[in-house]
């Protein structure tokens, strides 16, 4: 079995707050990914520690057989942030362009990819805008599309669908589904439990532990619950 990430005796606190407790876990390549569990459980924490914008007091990640931070990793890997890292006085296309320019693409290929993520998130109209005058959905649905555009073999998304109409949302699955077909290894956090179902395995986070680990429906049979919802409540009584 191939693993994508491997993450051994992470920890890391902040202040006296200890954000991550000793996590141990692997990511298998051509799989999503999901981390669900309530605000401030260290899912994003973790994320980051895989990318290498933060780094652990203890223990290791491991992406694609690299050790993180590294940067040679960052051409591989396409990082969509909880909060919007986007420049407000270009329009999207601008900031499409700017982002993709740091991988290297050129010309026929930069302009290929932009119009597919820009298809993708549905934004095609609204590119030739600032995205200062964006809402802020529009904001996420142009983060993905920067996350995507230089095709990533591994997507490390944090709360992707935040604010995104249920229409769109289900596409950006569709999509997500189909890329995981080609291949690419997709990590996303949420604590939406029916777009967690549609992982291939979950992590269950809380208090910045992992308390269960596998497919939807092995969780449910361990659990004895009958949605992903009964399996968080029945694994936290557990831990406790």
């Amino acid at each position: 079995m191939n693993h994508a990430i491997r993450i051994e005796g992470l920890s890391k606190k902040y202040g006296t707050q200890q954000v991550l407790d000793g996590i141990n876990l692997a990511v298998e390549e051509g799989k999503i990914y999901g981390f669900i569990g309530p605000s401030g459980s260290g899912k994003t924490t973790l994320v980051k520690m895989i990318v290498g914008i933060d780094s652990p007091d203890s223990g290791t990640v491991t992406v694609m057989g690299e050790q993180v931070p590294n940067l040679k990793l960052l051409q591989d890997i396409g990082y969509m942030a909880q909060s919007d890292a986007l420049y407000p006085e270009l329009t999207g296309r601008e900031n499409l362009m700017f982002f993709a320019s740091l991988f290297g693409l050129k010309k026929a290929a930069l302009k290929e990819r932009i119009d597919y993520t820009a298809d993708l998130v549905q934004l095609q109209d609204a590119l030739s805008k600032k995205v200062s005058a964006y809402s802020g959905g529009m904001k996420r649905r142009l983060s993905l599309a920067i996350a995507l555009v230089h095709d990533p073999k591994l997507l490390i998304l944090d709360e992707p669908t935040v604010g995104i109409d249920p229409e769109l949302r289900q596409s950006v699955w569709h999509e997500l589904l189909d890329l995981m077909a080609q291949g690419k290894t997709i990590v996303l956090t949420t604590h939406v439990m029916d777009e967690a179902a549609k992982c291939e395995v979950i992590a269950l986070v809380r208090d910045g532990g992992i308390l269960a680990t596998g497919s939807p429906d092995e969780l449910k049979m361990k659990f004895g619950a009958s949605d992903l919802e009964g399996v968080f409540l029945a694994a936290g009584r557990e831990a406790e």
